[in-house]
């Protein structure tokens, strides 16, 4: 396999795209609301109401289990690309959903800002390409 071969490019970007995504996942699964900080300052939460705020904690760290799963699986995905096709299409369509529900927000300065702007194009843009990406050459290849 080489650089040249589409497979072993989506395997490595797979890859990356794993790391990353279990990267996040710790920062919030094990952080919360709060994060452990590998993204920045923690100091942006004040908390007025702390029962709310630990129900609400709590349900982040879930959610960032759940993102640190997924990372899980795309990395995973890059050794096991077959086996995993359609639970990675399935999960690229996931994330490109999670995408439009940031734009519910209607918060257009936040979606451009440097901030959101470039996971909001990942999740509306090139996970729909990954996706696509697998269904054209996984189907194709060993």
């Amino acid at each position: 396999m080489t650089w040249k071969n589409p497979t072993f490019l989506l395997r490595l970007l797979l890859a990356l795209i794993g790391v990353v995504i279990i990267f996040l996942g710790f920062n919030v699964g094990f952080g919360g609301i709060r994060t452990l900080g590998w993204q920045g300052p923690t100091d942006y939460v004040e908390i007025i109401n702390s029962s709310a705020f630990r129900t609400q904690d709590s349900h982040f760290r879930f959610l960032g289990g759940v993102w640190l799963g997924i990372g899980i699986v795309f990395f995973a995905g890059a050794f096991s690309l077959r086996r995993l096709r359609m639970v990675l299409m399935v999960l690229c369509g996931v994330i490109f959903i999670g995408g439009i529900a940031r734009l519910s927000s209607l918060d257009v300065r936040t979606l451009l800002s440097l901030s959101v702007l470039p996971s909001l194009l990942a999740e509306l843009i090139l996970f729909p390409a990954i996706g696509y990406w697998i269904a054209k050459y996984v189907s194709k290849q060993n």
